[in-house]
C-alpha cells in the first residue's frame, strides 16, 4: 500500500510569499532565486535566512565573487528582520572568492562540503551563483562542468537535508539556463522603472510538489524588507478560486443617506452591491459617497474609504475627517504613482476585516488610474473586474466614483467601459437651464431590482444633497433641442 508522503513546508517570514507559494518552502528544497541587478534577490534570501535560521537549524550563506560579507552586511542592517544575535550564533558567513579564483570546480566543492561537515545547516545559500558560472567557461578540458557541478552540489546539500538557495543572474535572451532542470524551485524576480515610477514583480515559475500562486506578483522593499502583494484571487462561496465566483449577498437594502435616492433606486441599495456613481467635476459624486458612509456610521456600520484625488480634510466637507478621526472610518490615502492594483487591494481587505466594514467608497477610479504605475494601465480594467469581484465577494457593498468629461451631448457612464462590472449606476450631469447650470440625477440601473427612470433635478445645499421634482420632459437635451415644461419652473429654452 502507498503512503502519501508529507513535505513540510517552512514559514519564509516574507509577507505575501508563503501565501503566493502554495503555504511555504519545501523543506530541504533546490531552489533558484533569478533576476536583474537591483531587483532584491540578496535582499530576499537574508529576510528568509534571518526568519528562519535558528540555533537547532543554522545557516551558512557563501560569497562567491560578489560583494563581500561585510559590505553586505552593512547594508542589510538597514532592514528590521536584521538581527545582530543571530550572526555567528545561528548565521555564519563564507567567502569563496580565494576557491573560486582557484579555478577548480572539485576544490570549491571539497570546501562547500567541509563547511557543511563542520556547521551541519539547516539553510545554504550562495550568491552570487552567476559567477561561478562565468567562472565555468574557463575551466580546463577535463575538469567537471558546471551541470555535474550543480548535480552533485545538490544531491551533497541534500543529503545534508538543507534547504538551499542559489542566487543570482541566470536569464538571458537565449533562454534558461540547463540548472534550471535540477531546481526544485524558481523564483525570479524583476524591475522596471517607467517614468517617474518603479515596479518590481516576483513569479513563481517552478514549485516542485505544492500547487503555487500562478502570474506576477508586485512586491515593495521598505525598512522591513520586501512585501508581496498577490495578485487577488476571485472565490466562490465553498473558498475554490473563480473568475466568474457570485458574491455573497442578502436580501437587505443599504439606506443611502439622501432624502428620495432610496426610493429611485426602488428601495435602497441590496446589500453586497457595487455602485458607480459618474458624473463630471463639481457635480457631487464625492458628496453622495459621503452621506452614504454617514448613514452608515449612523446605523452602527463602520466603513472604509479609499481617497486617491484629496484627502478627507481638504474636502469641503469636515464628515468624512471627523468620523475617521472618531474611529467609525478607516482611510487609505495616496498620491503614490507607482502602485499596483492587487497592493491597494490588499490593504483594503486587511482595513476591511480589521475595521468590520460593510461599505467601501472608492474616489475616485480617475485618480486610481493616475496612481497605478504606467505599466499597470494597460490592464486596468480587467484589474477593476478582479477587485470589485473580490470586494463584492466577502460582502461588502462597494460605492465608486468615475470623472467624466464635461460634455453635454453624450451620455457615457465610465471612461473605462467599467459600467458592466457594476451592479449599479447613478449618472449626474449638467444641463442649462434659463442660463443657468443645473444638476441632474437619474438610477440607470439596479441589477434585479425596479427602480425609477425618472431625471431628477437636484442642489447641493450646506454640503447635502437636495433631490427636487423629476425633469418631466427632457426631450431633445442632448440634441440641442429645446426643452418643454418641468415641474422645476416656468417654460425655457436649453442648449446642449
Amino acid at each position: 500500500m502507498n503512503k502519501k508522503v508529507t513535505i513540510r513546508r517552512l514559514a519564509t517570514g516574507v509577507p505575501g510569499l508563503d501565501e503566493i507559494l502554495g503555504g511555504g518552502l519545501p523543506e530541504f528544497s533546490f531552489n533558484l532565486v533569478v533576476g536583474a541587478p537591483g531587483s532584491g534577490k540578496t535582499t530576499l534570501a537574508h529576510q528568509i535566512m534571518f526568519n528562519l535560521a535558528t540555533p537547532e537549524r543554522p545557516a551558512l550563506f557563501f560569497t562567491v565573487l560578489g560583494e563581500p560579507p561585510l559590505k553586505m552586511l552593512r547594508y542589510q542592517q538597514q532592514f528590521t528582520f536584521f538581527d545582530f544575535k543571530k550572526i555567528d550564533e545561528s548565521i555564519r558567513f563564507v567567502n569563496l572568492s580565494d576557491d573560486i579564483a582557484m579555478g577548480n570546480f572539485d576544490h570549491v566543492l571539497a570546501r562547500i562540503t567541509q563547511e557543511c561537515e563542520d556547521f551541519s545547516p539547516g539553510l545554504v545559500f550562495v550568491d552570487s551563483f552567476r559567477s561561478v558560472m562565468m567562472e565555468a567557461q574557463c575551466q580546463p578540458k577535463g575538469a567537471i562542468s558546471l551541470q555535474q557541478f550543480i548535480q552533485r552540489l545538490g544531491i551533497q546539500l541534500s543529503g545534508w537535508q538543507a534547504t538551499t538557495f542559489l542566487v543570482g543572474e541566470y536569464l538571458s535572451e537565449r533562454g534558461a539556463h540547463p540548472v534550471f532542470t535540477v531546481a526544485d524551485g524558481l523564483l525570479s524576480m524583476e524591475q522596471s522603472v517607467q517614468r517617474n515610477s518603479m515596479v518590481r514583480r516576483l513569479q513563481i515559475m517552478k514549485m516542485r510538489g505544492q500547487e503555487i500562486r500562478p502570474g506576477m506578483h508586485t512586491f515593495r522593499i521598505s525598512d522591513v524588507g520586501i512585501e508581496i502583494f498577490p495578485a487577488a484571487l476571485v472565490r466562490d462561496d465553498t473558498g475554490d478560486a473563480s473568475e466568474s465566483a457570485g458574491p455573497k449577498r442578502n436580501k437587505s437594502r443599504l439606506t443611502m443617506g439622501v432624502a428620495g435616492l432610496d426610493e429611485m433606486l426602488g428601495g435602497g441599495l441590496p446589500s453586497g452591491y457595487s455602485l458607480l456613481v459618474a458624473g463630471p467635476s463639481g457635480s457631487g459624486k464625492t458628496i453622495l459617497a459621503t452621506a452614504f458612509l454617514s448613514e452608515g456610521v449612523r446605523r452602527g456600520e463602520a466603513g472604509v474609504i479609499v481617497a486617491f484625488e484629496q484627502t478627507p480634510s481638504q474636502s469641503r466637507t469636515s464628515t468624512i475627517d471627523d468620523m475617521v478621526r472618531a474611529g467609525h472610518i478607516g482611510l487609505i490615502n495616496t498620491r503614490s504613482l507607482d502602485l499596483s492594483i492587487d497592493e491597494i487591494v490588499q490593504h483594503l481587505i486587511e482595513l476591511i476585516h480589521r475595521m468590520k466594514a460593510t461599505r467601501v467608497v472608492i474616489d475616485s477610479l480617475s485618480g486610481f488610474e493616475l496612481a497605478v504605475a504606467p505599466s499597470f494601465r494597460d490592464d486596468f480594467r480587467e484589474s477593476l473586474f478582479r477587485m470589485v469581484a473580490v470586494l463584492s465577494n466577502i460582502g461588502v457593498t462597494v460605492l465608486m466614483t468615475s470623472e467624466l468629461e464635461d460634455r453635454y451631448t453624450d451620455l457615457r457612464f465610465s471612461p473605462y467601459g467599467s459600467a458592466f462590472l457594476t451592479d449599479a449606476i447613478i449618472v449626474q450631469r449638467y444641463i442649462e437651464v434659463a442660463s443657468r447650470l443645473k444638476r441632474v440625477m437619474a438610477v440607470v440601473k439596479v441589477r434585479g431590482s425596479a427602480h425609477s427612470n425618472e431625471l431628477r433635478l437636484f442642489e447641493i445645499i450646506d454640503g447635502t444633497i437636495v433631490i427636487g421634482d423629476p425633469v418631466l420632459d427632457y426631450e431633445g437635451i442632448l440634441g440641442g433641442q429645446p426643452m418643454r415644461k418641468s415641474t422645476a419652473g416656468p417654460v425655457v429654452k436649453g442648449k446642449s
